[in-house]
């Protein structure tokens, strides 16, 4: 927190004169100070290591995010007034022409389909056009040989019967 602008007392909250300070040795000056300079040789050398990694991420980010882009992405498409198209309407168009390739993949399957229910329903008639023809000839079959057993038309020779009187 900031310091208050108005002080209460004319001296300084933290001077060396103060009160209540010990003097101290000059040896144990001396190793506080040695510390000290450790503590911030140590924090520099920590400082500086952070610093050179992180440029080098960066230029290592910066480098690799160029030819991912160069690599991955494809040339730009370009409309009929000559207007470079967005990134999305590519990937808007490479869904629409999925989507149409998928279509017409379905299409062509109803299309197989279609034909293959024409192809069985043909059969199916040629079939049922036999059976009417079986049934036909068995039909005039029967009727032939029921005129045969009934004598009708000239199947059978007329037999005729005279009765004699006798006397």
């Amino acid at each position: 927190m900031g310091r208050s602008r108005s002080r209460s007392s004319s001296r300084p909250k933290h001077s060396k004169n103060s009160k209540h300070s010990k003097k101290r040795s000059r040896s144990q000056s001396r190793s506080r100070d040695k510390e000290k300079k450790m503590r911030s040789k140590s924090r520099e050398a920590k400082r500086s290591r952070r610093r050179e990694s992180r440029s080098r991420s960066r230029s290592n980010t910066a480098a690799s995010r160029r030819e991912k882009e160069r690599a991955v992405s494809p040339p730009e498409k370009i409309d009929i007034f000559g207007r470079a198209l967005s990134k999305r309407s590519a990937v808007d168009e490479k869904q629409k022409k999925e989507e149409e390739e998928k279509k017409l993949l379905i299409n062509s399957t109803f299309v197989l389909q279609a034909e293959e229910q024409l192809r069985i329903v043909e059969e199916q008639r040629k079939i049922h056009e036999e059976r009417m023809k079986l049934e036909q000839e068995r039909q005039k079959q029967q009727k032939e040989e029921q005129k045969i057993i009934l004598g009708k038309g000239k199947s059978r020779p007329k037999l005729s019967f005279s009765l004699k009187a006798s006397e």
